[in-house]
């Protein structure tokens, strides 16, 4: 491991991006997503998927000059065609029209569908947050994960975020459908790390907590089980259907995982009439979960999204320990 700034993470991020042919508006936001989900502590879809991300621009999976565009308007509801440009790109302006929608409508929705891997899915529910919304999104994927009481991968891992403003860091849930994301387990399998719970199911259908096995079995397990799996396919449905997209099936008859669909909703609280109640609320919950007995004294009861809180201080004022092959081969690109 290596420990970087955050100044020298977004100067390679940006230096790489400009030379692969991304105007200096669209490299800024692209280095900031990239550095912020490093800084968060969110490794896998920040620097660990920088290369392959430029991987997919060079072999034009990604289309660099693609913008989103205007499909059909409903209302309240619009739908978007990405044109495969870059995802975080394509996730970000997404969810600024949804936060838009919301200041006319109280609530707003948009499908985006003909996008790419939107890297780490909190960042846009942490978008609509900053701007006093509470922000759902969720987007499917290429095959990843086998449904319940099958052996073969039909599901997407499908990232789920719903995101609460809140006055001392906003309470965001970012969750894949599999126990642990493909992102996760990519870091245990190469580090030799077990997981803390099974992940999984081995070469012979047992439960394991060896990531690099789970991996090798193409079957990660279904957070809750059938419920999970059941919640898996419903997002698939419910994104691809209003995106007029590829559902999952459809994205893994593919090599690679391009054209995936998504959604993003967003609840104006102030157009709602209860940015200020709410707001309180939410503080009284949080404290109440707060004093809940924990189970280890050490490690007091947090809220999704507490301890990101606490890595992002801690990564600013120090450096972030990084992979050290990794940031010197993105030293090279």
């Amino acid at each position: 491991m290596q420990r970087v700034t955050l100044q020298e993470l977004t100067q390679e991020f940006r230096r790489v991006l400009d030379k692969s042919g991304f105007t200096p508006e669209k490299s800024a936001l692209c280095a900031r997503i990239f550095t912020e989900n490093t800084r968060d502590g969110v490794l896998s879809h920040g620097i660990n998927r920088f290369p392959e991300f430029i991987d997919y621009v060079r072999r034009g999976l990604i289309k660099v000059e693609a913008e989103a565009v205007l499909v059909d308007a409903f209302g309240a509801f619009e739908r978007w065609d990405g044109q495969q440009g870059p995802g975080m790109l394509n996730a970000h302006r997404a969810m600024a029209r949804t936060i838009d929608l919301a200041r006319v409508y109280t609530i707003g929705c948009v499908a985006l569908r003909n996008t790419n891997h939107w890297m780490r899915a909190g960042t846009y529910g942490l978008q609509a947050a900053d701007a006093g919304c509470i922000g759902l999104c969720w987007t499917n994927t290429k095959p990843l994960m086998p449904p319940w009481g099958g052996s073969e991968p039909r599901l997407g891992n499908n990232p789920l975020v719903i995101c609460v403003p809140a006055k001392n860091g906003h309470v965001l849930l970012d969750m894949s459908m599999s126990q642990f994301s493909m992102g996760r387990l990519n870091i245990a399998a190469k580090s030799g790390e077990k997981l803390p719970v099974p992940g999984g199911f081995d070469d012979y259908g047992d439960p394991t907590d060896d990531a690099a096995a789970i991996l090798r079995a193409q079957r990660p397990l279904p957070v809750g089980y059938w419920k999970g799996s059941g919640l898996a396919l419903l997002l698939d449905c419910v994104a691809s259907v209003l995106a007029a997209g590829q559902a999952t099936f459809q994205i893994g008859a593919h090599a690679d995982e391009t054209g995936v669909s998504q959604l993003f909703l967003a609840i104006n609280l102030e157009k709602a009439g209860c940015a200020e109640s709410g707001a309180q609320l939410v503080e009284q919950i949080l404290d109440d979960l707060h004093s809940a007995k924990p189970t280890n004294p050490d490690k007091p009861v947090t809220f999704p999204g507490e301890r990101t809180g606490q890595r992002r201080r801690a990564n600013t004022a120090h450096g972030i320990l990084v992979d050290a092959d990794i940031w010197q081969s993105i030293r090279e690109l």
